[in-house]
């Protein structure tokens, strides 16, 4: 379980994956096709609130991570410099 969470939170950090990542996950949920049939009272649940929880919690962090990097002020790097007399 901890590989298949550690690959889909390095896939949804990937910008060039992370609109394909979100998308898949989506057709997941929504298709009649899972890993585990929805016709077991429990297992078949739980393979889909596993994903939206994995989605809802990754996708909240990427969110906060924006907003705190829009809302602290861009300070360009300052390089030090020793100057002498000529």
């Amino acid at each position: 379980m901890s590989g298949f969470y550690n690959w889909y939170r390095n896939g949804l950090r990937h910008p060039k994956y992370r609109w394909l990542i979100i998308a898949a996950s989506l057709i997941y949920l929504l298709s009649p096709l899972d890993v585990s049939p929805d016709l077991v009272p429990i297992l078949g649940q739980l393979d889909d609130v596993t994903v939206i929880v994995i989605l809802a919690s990754e996708l909240t962090q990427l969110l906060v991570e924006r907003v705190k990097q829009r809302r602290s002020p861009h300070v360009p790097p300052t390089v030090e410099v020793e100057a002498e007399q000529v």
